[in-house]
């Protein structure tokens, strides 16, 4: 029914503006803003042209799941490019982390969580 016709996921945020520095400057993500004053959103375009909406939500509560993954094929460089920017890595109970904040486990890629100013957790991970 839907195989031929386009959609996009969105999620929500606490602060329009503090995610339009996180997405587009932090992160380089193409970052759109529509609308005006109570209206606002954002869309994020990520490589190959997928668009991801944001939108601002008086009482948000960050997802309980990543909302976005990023492959990477260096996450060695990857982590500390994001390190550099300011950006922390999270470090979950269970999930064995090396220094940089990485687990590494074998049989699966190398993945590593960070936050958006929301508090939405966002991945890292290495390219098969």
């Amino acid at each position: 029914m839907f195989g031929e016709t386009s959609a996009f996921s969105g999620f929500s945020v606490d602060d329009l503006d503090a995610a339009r520095r996180f997405y587009g400057e932090t992160l380089g993500l193409k970052v759109d803003e529509e609308g005006q004053d109570d209206m606002r959103m954002l869309f994020l375009t990520l490589a190959g042209g997928t668009r991801v909406f944001v939108y601002p939500k008086d009482d948000h509560a960050p997802a309980t799941f990543t909302i976005l993954n990023f492959a990477v094929d260096d996450i060695d460089r990857a982590v500390d490019e994001l390190t550099g920017r300011g950006v922390t890595l999270e470090r979950y109970e269970g999930f064995e982390a090396d220094d940089k904040g990485i687990v590494r486990v074998e049989g699966g890629p190398a993945i590593a969580w960070f936050t958006d100013p929301a508090g939405n957790v966002l991945s890292v991970l290495q390219e098969p």
